[in-house]
């Protein structure tokens, strides 16, 4: 519908289409008796290399457009996985029907962001939890990566991290940030504090921020 309808492409047109996972694939469009775009698939193209560096977004569910632009960045970026999370200061409320609806909606939203940037794969998107549960399970699945929460108030910057990192997962709250609480759940989970500066980011900002200094730092930036 799109190709036909906005872009106004005819049938022949050539077109690049991606299978969310690895790899792009020239394809010849053509139209259906019903006027639905229909593609001829064919060879992979030479294929984006993944980043060295593999990072989950464990982000605190915020309102709306905040959400949508930090999972939009994020998946530009190149984090490998998106994982929701309901925290104490998290304005959104959602019963299980309509987190159904929000990560489709969120699902809708890497896989534009995967296109635009040129991914030739899409981050999962998790079904959003609470912060409790999601610490849970980390205390429950130790496994390589380094687990870091974002913390205005400590001292350490993202200079100090040890190099080679090759797995890390960034926990960022909502709006108004982890209650203190939270944030001491976090560190007995194993997460280690991280400051970005200065200034207190929103939470949309900070993802966007922490993300593209960890990939210039150990990633695929720079």
């Amino acid at each position: 519908m799109h190709l036909i309808r906005v872009l106004r492409l005819k049938a022949g047109a050539p077109v690049v289409v991606f299978d969310g996972v690895d790899a792009e694939h020239d394809a010849i469009l053509g139209v259906g008796r019903d006027g639905l775009a229909v593609l001829d698939v064919g060879a992979v193209r030479a294929m984006m290399p993944r980043s060295p560096l593999s990072i989950t977004l464990a982000q605190g569910v915020s309102r709306g457009e905040r959400m949508d632009y930090a999972i939009q960045k994020a998946t530009e970026l190149g984090v490998s996985a998106i994982a929701p999370l309901l925290c104490e200061r998290s304005v959104v409320r959602l019963d299980a029907e309509q987190a159904v609806r929000k990560v489709a909606h969120w699902e809708g939203i890497a896989i534009a962001a995967s296109e635009q940037s040129g991914r030739t794969d899409v981050p999962a998107v998790a079904a959003p939890v609470r912060l409790e549960e999601h610490l849970a399970n980390a205390l429950q699945t130790p496994d390589v990566r380094l687990r870091l929460v974002l913390d205005p108030a400590c001292q350490t910057g993202p200079s100090a991290l040890p190099a080679g990192l090759s797995n890390i997962e960034l926990l960022i709250g909502p709006e108004g940030g982890l209650s203190d609480r939270e944030l001491d759940l976090a560190r007995r989970a194993g997460y280690q504090s991280l400051r970005l500066g200065p200034r207190v980011l929103r939470t949309e900002t900070a993802a966007a921020a922490a993300i593209a200094v960890l990939q210039a730092l150990h990633g695929d930036l720079g």
